[in-house]
């Protein structure tokens, strides 16, 4: 069941004076610099229902980008609890993947291709057709497809890679970029071969499409007028180019961003199109959002510390103020070894779910660390003690087969009603699946959903099919682990941010990496990426790190 419509003037309710600016300009370019917490989401939706309002455009006429389908998730959510039921909210890869797919007999004639999800079993097979020596090992793997989608991204082919990646400086060592190059033209030898795209291919292949064929062209501008993107400080070359391609000659787009949360300029993201769109764009109005609504006055404090010490404060990226009552400050915590590290904070976190029964309250814990292979050791722990945990990054929730057979007996079960209350029919559904995470994921999410009104389980269904489509899963029970790129976005209660000490913020690759462990590394871009860990947490962080901490704690107060 979809809220009622909001009017104009309840929507511009509970807003600050710079959120209701942003939400009343409704017409024309429009770039949003939103600081962390800023309440940015709520914003550009309420902006977007008010445009729908106004009747400046239509729901179905409007294109809301970003980078996750977890954001992209709640931007539908939100819209729709706004009375707003059929705006398209989606990442740039998948806006591409549905156009390429739906004109492709139209345009290229044939059977779609099959498209590559990851690209570790196409890399091995690339690199035994070379004549180099590289061990598959899963760092290796990882170097190369990371340097492959850089460069495509940046559509950069495989003969110009090398002269390409010398220029943006992403290594000296000019035979190891050799190297990747004529993987990368062995990668795309074998995906030509067997007909086969990976993601990267579905932007560029779209783009070529928009551009080449002037009837899908015009049909898909004239399907999307009103645009919208969410952290376009994350756009890459590639996906700009489609922007323009979606946008043409009209300028009904606004822009959302934060250059001090530019964290992927290792796979070809740039804070330029951000920083540069009044330029293009000499009509547009932009606006800033500065107050803090998540973090306490102590924790933005040491962010805007982090900012500070690297001169980045200006006026791209204004200084926060928290909105919120004082709290603890950060505490920064020295441990003689890693040993040590996990010991204490598993501890820690032990302490905290003695407090409460509901599992689910762990869910607003999270462990924060540069990378994977530092968070293995606090997983091992926690479980040791009965704590469950979730990793971000792991398996995917849809992919996973006990619950896509889960899925089957909801649909199933869907389509004659049984006439009693939904959410117990599907109890009894999942009652044969046990108490896994994933089946308390799915009661979690039905439980909200009746809370917010839904009457069937065919509704019930229906979110659950959107959200896969997205890969936007449910909340499941425990303790977060992710890494520091993975929590962009997200927001927790508690965070423990581990292992900062020397060589991993800012990350010394060639202890980590065996084979591009040359691949330079950007420091203020491990400064920002350190700002985005330190902005995750509402009420209390804790920073620790066992031998020599890293420089960037200098600036913690």
């Amino acid at each position: 069941m979809s809220a009622p419509a909001k009017s104009l003037d309840q929507l511009l309710e509970g807003l600050d004076e710079d959120q209701k600016a942003v939400v009343t300009a409704i017409r024309g370019p429009v770039c949003v610099i939103a600081g962390a917490g800023t309440g940015k989401t709520r914003t550009i939706t309420h902006r977007l229902a008010y445009a729908i309002g106004a009747g400046v455009t239509d729901a179905s006429k409007t294109l809301s980008l970003t980078f996750t389908a977890k954001a992209a998730g709640e931007m539908r959510v939100r819209l729709r609890n706004l009375g707003i039921n059929n705006a398209t909210a989606r990442t740039f890869h998948s806006a591409a993947l549905r156009q390429l797919s739906y004109f492709w007999s139209e345009s290229f004639g044939g059977q779609f291709p099959k498209l590559l999800t990851t690209k570790s079993s196409a890399l091995v097979d690339a690199i035994t057709r070379t004549d180099i020596r590289i061990a598959p090992q899963q760092n290796n793997l990882r170097d190369i497809s990371g340097e492959i989608e850089w460069a495509k991204v940046n559509e950069i082919s495989p003969d110009l890679y090398v002269e390409g990646a010398l220029k943006a400086g992403r290594s000296k060592a000019k035979n190891i970029l050799e190297d990747i190059s004529k993987v990368y033209q062995s990668y795309e030898d074998l995906k030509r071969a067997e007909r086969i795209i990976d993601f990267e291919d579905v932007l560029l292949l779209t783009v070529g499409m928009l551009e080449e064929d002037r009837t899908v062209r015009e049909r898909i501008r004239d399907q999307y007028r009103y645009f919208t993107v969410d952290e376009y400080q994350d756009v890459s070359p590639l996906q700009q180019r489609l922007l323009n391609l979606w946008l043409g000659n009209r300028d009904d787009i606004c822009v959302v961003g934060d250059a001090s949360q530019t964290i992927y300029s290792f796979a070809g993201a740039t804070s330029a199109f951000l920083l540069n769109f009044n330029k293009r764009f000499p009509s547009a109005q932009t606006f800033y959002l500065t107050r803090g609504y998540r973090s306490t006055p102590e924790i933005i404090r040491s962010a805007n510390s982090i900012l500070k010490s690297a001169g980045a404060i200006g006026i791209e990226t204004p200084e926060l103020a928290s909105t919120n009552a004082s709290g603890a400050k950060p505490e920064v915590r020295a441990f003689a070894s890693n040993k040590d590290e996990v010991s204490e904070i598993t501890l820690n976190i032990k302490e905290l779910a003695k407090t409460t029964s509901d599992v689910r309250i762990l869910s607003d814990i999270a462990i924060l660390a540069r990378t994977n292979s530092q968070l293995d050791a606090f997983e091992n722990a926690l479980n040791s003690y009965g704590i469950p945990t979730q990793l971000k990054s792991a398996e995917k929730f849809f992919d996973r087969v006990d619950v896509k057979e889960a899925i089957r007996e909801i649909r199933n079960a869907s389509v004659i009603p049984s006439g009693n209350d939904w959410f117990q029919d599907l109890i009894a559904i999942l009652r044969p699946f046990g108490e896994a995470d994933y089946v308390k994921a799915l009661i979690h999410l039905a439980e909200d959903m009746k809370a917010d009104g839904a009457n069937s389980l065919r509704q019930y269904l229906r979110e659950i099919e959107d959200r896969a489509e997205q890969n936007n899963p449910p909340t499941l029970p425990g303790v977060v682990l992710a890494t520091l790129h993975a929590a962009k976005g997200l927001e927790w209660d508690q965070v423990f941010l581990v292992g900062v000490s020397d060589n991993f913020l800012p990350l010394q690759l060639g202890s980590n990496s065996s084979f591009a462990g040359n691949l330079e590394v950007d420091i203020d871009e491990e400064r920002r990426l350190f700002y985005v860990g330190i902005t995750r947490a509402k009420s209390k962080i804790t920073i620790s790190y066992a031998g020599n901490p890293s420089p960037f704690l200098a600036a913690i107060n």
